[in-house]
């Protein structure tokens, strides 16, 4: 419940300052490059080892029109492992699950429906740089991230972009339900 009205109040806020923020000034001709801090909660089962993450992204917007952009996106995401207790009659258990390393790599579209505002929908690989770690027969996974977000002007060639996405992956094992990777996200990057 927590997490679900910090995700509200978090999209409501963006959503307003999109709605304060002028026009952009940048020009739409040409191809827009942004490097990034993400961070973000795990999701349902995946949440039961790990409570966060932290990563950094380089994203390129390819100009179609002058609301729609194509965006290519690669990046670097840590997921922080816990140290769990379990115990039985006789003796207590703590185990350290080991972080989780992945490199996603994604292309998608970038819409721009009112000044500022944008929806984004991205799609590509997985790489699970640490398989060694785990029990996973696969070290690639199909990745998808529905995202919203708001891009603030700082100047007349640069900008701050600001988003929140869903992030999921398929299964990197064909014996393991659990071994999917899925959290609720925050980008904010400097773009130029």
């Amino acid at each position: 419940m927590k997490n679900t009205l910090k995700i509200t109040a978090l999209v409501l806020a963006l959503a307003g300052l999109s709605y304060g923020a002028k026009a952009q000034t940048t020009n739409s001709n040409k191809v827009k490059y942004s490097i990034g801090v993400d961070a973000g909660v795990p999701t349902g089962n995946f949440n039961d080892g790990y409570k966060w993450n932290l990563g950094g992204s380089a994203q390129a917007d390819i100009p179609v029109t002058s609301q729609l952009f194509v965006t290519v996106n690669a990046g670097y995401n840590n997921f922080f492992g816990e140290t769990l207790n379990s115990s039985n009659s006789s003796s207590v258990t703590t185990v350290e699950v080991p972080d989780v390393h992945l490199l996603p790599v994604k292309a998608g579209l970038k819409f721009f429906p009112v000044a500022n505002f944008y929806i984004q929908g991205e799609a590509g690989a997985a790489f699970l740089l640490n398989k060694s770690d785990f029990f996973n027969d696969k070290s690639t996974a199909f990745v998808y991230a529905p995202q919203i977000g708001v891009q603030f002007p700082v100047s007349a060639t640069n900008f701050i972009d600001a988003g929140i996405r869903y992030e999921a992956t398929t299964k990197y094992s064909s014996t393991f339900d659990n071994s999917k990777v899925n959290f609720v996200g925050v980008r904010v990057a400097y773009g130029f």
